[in-house]
């Protein structure tokens, strides 16, 4: 026994295969090298320096035992060569020897790794030929086969008949049902395994955290955060990741950052997890303060916090700060991977830098349906229609016939452009050439489209004929259309229809008091506002942002908190005057106060817009387009405002609203007036 013990204990000392073979040589000179225990220590040490060709030259000029086919078949499973295992494994049988629970384990392992669900079932009959059946290592084994190739029946009749299941087989089956989105049965699988008074591990408990996610089941999500917080598995990674990641699916953005605030340890996915949700959500400032604070941790963002980061500037247009988020990663990338391409070209068109967003497309390597569609809506956005119309031509050349996200960026361009015959023959062209059943996407771009253009009851008639009911976007589209053609009648009866579906939405009431006082029907533009006091729905205010030295700023109507507030009123009054002496008259008809006529000129010269040009004017270069993006729709008189500012100073000013870009050059707007 102590001589075991010491030829154990020379082989564990050992440094490298230069060692090992001296000390096989010297066994060679002492007749050793044929001794079993010996011989066994020596293909382990060989599997050890990672040499199985010394191992398996070893092994056939031997009288192998079981013990011998065992560490071969281990030691080739280690450095994942499977198929050697599995002819080892068959000779070993044709010699007589039977493969013990051990064994078995490393063949179903192969199994797993090749995929091989014929051997998988072979090997499954042997087990239960030797009685292993009920043994929890290979039954574990069987599980995890079964599972990973999707053959759940099989893989839950092996673990129902389990007498003892341990972490792993609960761990197997759960991701099974994982694999093929059966992410119900995973929490049941879960709350079972507490129930049997199991401690999961992590991996299980990440599980079950991802169909939380998948199911957006929040109150499953926070009964699991419970758990995990009352038995002090509050300082895993992996556990925090997965609960941050399933707050932010379920959309609960307050308790992903209260356990991000908390994480002593933070991965590039968590960051990337919390600027991704952020930005979905509508959180474009809360995404950008992550991403800077990845940066002080200096932690280098990948793919998927960078594409994160690009919709966060998309909706803020903030240009600069996301061409310095490019620079942290190859321009190939962008050209080379779809989703941060898309990413890309989707941030410059809502900049409003369509021509760069054209160069990315063009330079781009794959294209995909997406990156079409997503160059498609950004030129219908940008005013550039037909050449949306070409882009899709480019789309048939290629063999497809577009989806509904194409046809949805073709009829928002022609709303745009008033291009209602167009549209119509996309409409049409949809299900009568392409096979595509319209949605109320769809429906609502043509409704936009038709009271755009004046085409009230067309539009009305359209929203009676949708095989759908219609929702708070569509009647909010022919209401629009009410605001712009001055139909006060109609626009009560939308208004109706707009206050059962969201009846705390101060827009539909702002909207139709924008109407009564357009017609100067001050009563009725009073009550209104009477009944939104009465129920306390307060209005949104008007909110403008402006991106500066990748800084981004934010003014509200009426704003005077920002540092350079003084010098900001300052330049808006001196710009006013030069717009008075040019003949530039306020137009105070879109003020929503029967006020005194300098009263309702000193309220427009308040408007978030154009606090944000004054402070563009100030704080960039001469040279520099202006790029502003506002939280509602520009109305009538700051846009005249800003054309006439873009003339008289040379600048170009790109405004992104609600409804569309304006393109301000030299007093010419792009959308020509037609918003």
């Amino acid at each position: 026994m102590a001589t075991l013990e010491i030829n154990a204990a020379l082989f564990q000392s050992l440094k490298s295969f230069i060692q090992l073979k001296n000390v096989h040589a010297r066994l060679f000179r002492f007749n050793f090298h044929q001794d079993q225990f010996i011989l066994n220590m020596v293909l382990k040490s060989a599997f050890h320096f990672n040499r199985p060709d010394y191992a398996a030259a070893l092994f056939s000029e031997s009288q192998p035992n079981f013990h011998l086919y065992h560490t071969m078949i281990r030691g080739l499973v280690s450095k994942d060569h499977f198929n050697d295992a599995i002819k080892y494994f068959h000779v070993m049988y044709r010699e007589g020897y039977w493969a013990n629970n051990f064994i078995f384990t490393f063949v179903l392992k192969c199994c797993l790794k090749n995929l091989d669900i014929k051997l998988g079932m072979n090997v499954h009959s042997l087990i239960v030929k030797q009685g292993c059946e009920y043994d929890s290592q290979a039954s574990t084994g069987l599980v995890g086969l079964y599972s990973k190739l999707e053959r759940l029946v099989d893989a839950r009749k092996v673990f129902d008949e389990m007498p003892e299941k341990n972490v792993v087989s609960w761990a197997a089956v759960m991701n099974g049902y994982v694999s093929v989105g059966r992410f119900k049965e995973v929490i049941d699988l879960f709350r079972k395994s507490l129930d049997s008074g199991l401690k999961p591990d992590s991996y299980t408990l990440v599980r079950a955290l991802s169909a939380c996610s998948k199911l957006g089941d929040l109150v499953v999500g926070e009964w699991i955060h419970k758990y995990v917080v009352d038995n002090g598995l509050g300082l895993n990674v992996f556990v925090n990741t997965a609960l941050v990641d399933m707050f932010v699916k379920c959309g609960n953005m307050e308790k992903a950052r209260a356990i991000f605030d908390r994480m002593h340890e933070r991965d590039v996915v968590t960051w990337g997890t919390m600027v991704q949700g952020y930005a979905a959500y509508g959180f474009p400032k809360e995404a950008l303060e992550v991403f800077r604070m990845m940066l002080r941790d200096n932690l280098r963002p990948d793919h998927y916090v960078i594409v994160g980061v690009l919709s966060a500037c998309a909706r803020l247009g903030a240009l600069e700060l996301g061409e310095r988020a490019c620079s942290m990663m190859d321009r190939n990338v962008f050209l080379c991977n779809p989703v941060v391409g898309t990413a890309l070209i989707d941030m410059y068109a809502k900049c409003g830098e369509i021509a760069l967003a054209w160069e990315v497309f063009e330079g781009m390597k794959i294209k995909d349906l997406v990156v079409f569609n997503a160059v498609i809506s950004g030129l219908a956005m940008t005013g550039h229609t037909q050449t949306a119309f070409s882009c899709f031509g480019l789309v048939q050349k290629c063999g497809w016939n577009g989806d509904g996200n194409t046809f949805l960026g073709l009829l928002c361009g022609c709303a745009h452009a008033g291009l209602v015959d167009d549209g119509h023959r996309f409409f049409k062209g949809m299900s009568d050439l392409y096979s595509l059943d319209p949605t109320i996407e769809h429906y609502g771009s043509m409704v936009d489209l038709l009271a755009r253009a004046g085409l009230l009851n067309k539009a009305h008639d359209m929203i009676l004929s949708m095989p759908m009911n219609a929702n708070s976007i569509v009647w909010g589209a022919l209401l629009a259309g009410c605001r712009m053609h001055k139909n006060t009648q109609l626009a009560e009866h939308v208004l109706q229809h707009l206050i059962k579906l969201e009846p705390w939405n101060s827009g539909n009431y702002v909207l139709l008091s924008n109407i009564y006082s357009a017609n100067k029907k001050w009563d009725e533009s009073e009550s209104i506002r009477a009944v939104m006091q009465e129920q306390g729905i307060q209005k949104v205010r008007g909110c403008s942002w402006i991106d500066v030295d990748g800084i981004v700023h934010e003014f509200l109507v009426g704003d005077t908190t920002h540092a350079m507030s003084d010098g900001i009123y300052g330049k808006l009054s001196e710009v006013a005057r030069e717009l008075r002496a040019a003949g530039f008259v306020p137009s105070t008809e879109y003020v929503l106060f029967d006020v005194e006529e300098e009263e309702k000129e000193q309220f427009l010269g308040c408007h978030s817009e154009k606090l944000t040009l004054a402070f563009g004017l100030i704080a960039t270069k001469p040279n520099c387009a202006i790029r502003i993006v506002k939280n509602l729709r520009v109305c009538g008189d700051c846009h005249s405002f800003i054309k006439l500012v873009s003339k008289i100073t040379g600048r170009e000013i790109i405004v992104r609203d609600t409804n569309r870009f304006h393109h301000f050059v030299n007093g010419w707007c792009s959308c020509r007036d037609y918003w």
